[in-house]
C-alpha cells in the first residue's frame, strides 16, 4: 500500500503541472484566435477556413500585422496620424492608457514607464508595488498588487522618501508575485541601477 500511495502521489505531481500547462495553451490558442479574428476578417473568405492549428496561424496574424504597422509607423506623416487618434479617440477607451503603459513597460520602453518598487516600513521589510505616477510636490501615485493577480490591486498615494526602487524588470516581478512570491528574493539582489523618475510615467495630454 505504501508502494502504491508513493508511486500515485509522485504520477500526480508530474501529470497536474502537465494538465495545467495544457489547459493554459489552449486558453491562450483560443485568446490569439479571438484576438486575430478581426485581422482575419480583412482578408477574401475562405482563406482561413479547415484550419488545423488556428492559434498558431492566429500568432502569425498578430505578429505580421504589428511588424507592418511597426514600419508603418516609422513615416512621420503616418506616426501623426495615430498620434492624432490616439489623442481623440483612443484615450477616451477605458483602460487603453493602462494598458499601453504596462504593455510600454513590460517591453522596456521609456515611455509610460512603470518602475517596480518596495514601499519601506522602515525597519528592513516592505510591500512589493509599482510606480505608476511620480508627482511634483515628492509624493508618488502606486498600484499595490495582489498576488497571485499580479496587475490587479489597489492604488495608494505614498512619499517618494518611502519607495525603494528595484532593479528588476516588470516582467520579472509580476511574474514572482504571480507565483506568490517566489523569486522576489532575486528581484531584491540584483544590483542597483541609477533610475530618476523625475516626471510622471503618464503624460497629460
Amino acid at each position: 500500500m505504501k508502494f502504491i500511495k508513493t508511486t500515485l502521489l509522485g504520477g500526480l505531481f508530474i501529470l497536474l503541472p502537465l494538465m495545467l500547462l495544457w489547459i493554459g495553451l489552449k486558453e491562450i490558442g483560443g485568446l490569439l484566435v479571438e484576438m486575430a479574428t478581426p485581422i482575419a476578417d480583412l482578408f477574401p473568405k475562405r482563406v482561413f477556413d479547415n484550419l488545423t492549428a488556428p492559434g498558431v496561424i492566429a500568432l502569425f496574424l498578430i505578429i505580421g500585422t504589428s511588424f507592418i504597422l511597426g514600419l508603418a509607423a516609422r513615416f512621420t506623416w503616418l506616426s501623426s496620424v495615430g498620434h492624432s487618434i490616439e489623442h481623440s479617440v483612443l484615450n477616451r477607451v477605458p483602460m487603453y492608457r493602462m494598458l499601453k503603459i504596462i504593455s510600454s513597460s513590460l517591453i522596456g520602453s521609456e515611455s509610460g514607464t512603470v518602475i517596480p518598487a518596495l514601499i519601506s516600513n522602515h525597519s528592513g521589510g516592505g510591500d512589493p508595488c509599482y510606480v505608476v505616477e511620480m508627482h511634483k510636490d515628492g509624493r508618488a501615485t502606486v498600484l499595490l498588487p495582489w498576488s497571485p493577480a499580479s496587475f490587479a490591486g489597489s492604488i495608494k498615494v505614498v512619499q517618494q522618501s518611502d519607495l525603494e526602487l528595484l532593479s528588476c524588470s516588470l516582467d520579472e516581478l509580476s511574474r514572482s508575485l504571480s507565483q506568490f512570491g517566489v523569486g522576489v528574493e532575486e528581484c531584491m539582489l540584483q544590483e542597483p541601477e541609477e533610475k530618476t523618475p523625475s516626471k510622471p510615467a503618464t503624460q497629460k495630454s
